[in-house]
């Protein structure tokens, strides 16, 4: 009987040290800064497609592609737009040129990574501190490569380094892919919100990440780039405090002058404000740009009333300064006539 009693004791023993070996592998490969619910309060914007928006956004890119730049014989593909009227929040109304349409982002993604750790700071799961801060000031602000790095690492808890083996990969994946879950979670769609910005090139587990054949790379639409801009806007986005802090780092200041064309308040939608000499309007925006894309993500306010958020994404036409004002432009200059 003694013998029986000590084995059902080592059998007990040996299944509670099993479970617990389980739980510690569920926990590592969870990590604690895991978010895949919406708060309980968080409403989606609702939008609905306009008609007399619809043919405004169609006739601006037209424009600009058959008139402005019809010797360089730009492909519809490779130029998508967003429009969000904000006018009236309670009845938000939108347009899409291939708005749902996956194109590489560039920095834009850093829309995305600011939103998130908003989202982490407010639920506890990350502290703010005085490096933070700065990092997130400068991936904003300043587009800093470096600085999202930093982010990503702090949202995901993974980093960069060596390459990994399979199981290792795997646990380091799906820690990784953590911002994914939380804006599928808010239903967004088509995108993909994973990776790190580099000046140059990726090694190490990074490049692993690509599949060593550049796949998985950060996708977005600008569907929903608007859709999160609009909801950073409307103080949708988290809180309507943190929504705020957010957009203090969207403010693009574009008077005065600067020689960088790549500038985020002078060279992209804010030189269709300049243009015009409309100094009284308000901007903000985060911007992105590679050898290959150009984009930028902006919202506007004019004295005479009009607020909308206007998202341009355009490929293979880095150096091609002139086609997202030019049709933040003509979208300026008509909104006004759609009441």
């Amino acid at each position: 009987m003694k013998k029986l009693y000590f084995s059902l004791f080592c059998l007990i023993a040996i299944c509670l040290i099993g479970a617990k070996a389980q739980a510690q592998r569920k926990n590592t490969a969870q990590p604690k800064t895991e978010i895949t619910a919406p708060p309980e309060n968080y409403q989606p914007l609702t939008m609905e497609s306009s008609t007399e928006l619809q043919t405004l956004l169609n006739k601006a890119v037209g424009d600009v592609l058959d008139t402005q730049f019809k010797e360089r014989k730009i492909r519809s593909d490779e130029v998508a737009a967003t429009l969000i009227d904000l006018r009236d929040p309670k009845n938000l109304t939108t347009a899409n040129f291939n708005g749902e349409l996956k194109i590489y982002p560039a920095s834009v993604v850093k829309l995305f990574y600011m939103a998130a750790l908003e989202q982490w700071l407010e639920d506890g799961k990350v502290k703010m501190t005085s490096e933070l801060e700065r990092g997130l000031r400068d991936m904003i602000v300043d587009s800093s490569n470096e600085a999202t790095q930093y982010i990503l690492d702090v949202l995901t808890d993974t980093s960069s380094g060596g390459e990994l083996p399979e199981k290792d990969f795997q646990i380091w994946s799906y820690k990784r892919n953590a911002v994914n879950r939380y804006f599928s979670s808010h239903g967004y769609q088509r995108i993909n919100v994973n990776q790190k910005t580099f000046c140059e090139d990726a090694y190490g587990r990074e490049q692993q990440f690509r599949n060593y054949k550049g796949e998985n790379r950060n996708m977005l639409t600008t569907n929903a780039t608007a859709r999160l801009l609009a909801e950073i806007v409307l103080r949708k986005a988290v809180t309507p405090e943190r929504s705020g802090k957010m957009l203090d780092l969207l403010k693009r200041d574009f008077s005065g002058t600067t020689t960088d064309n790549d500038d985020q308040a002078h060279g992209f939608t804010g030189i269709a404000l300049i243009n015009r000499k409309m100094t009284d309007a308000k901007l903000w925006s985060k911007a992105g740009w590679t050898s290959k894309t150009r984009h930028d993500a902006a919202y506007i306010e004019t004295p005479d009333g009009l607020k909308f958020v206007l998202v341009i994404f355009t490929e293979n036409m880095a150096n091609e300064r002139d086609i997202i004002p030019m049709i933040a432009g003509k979208v300026l200059d008509n909104l006004k006539t759609i009441k």
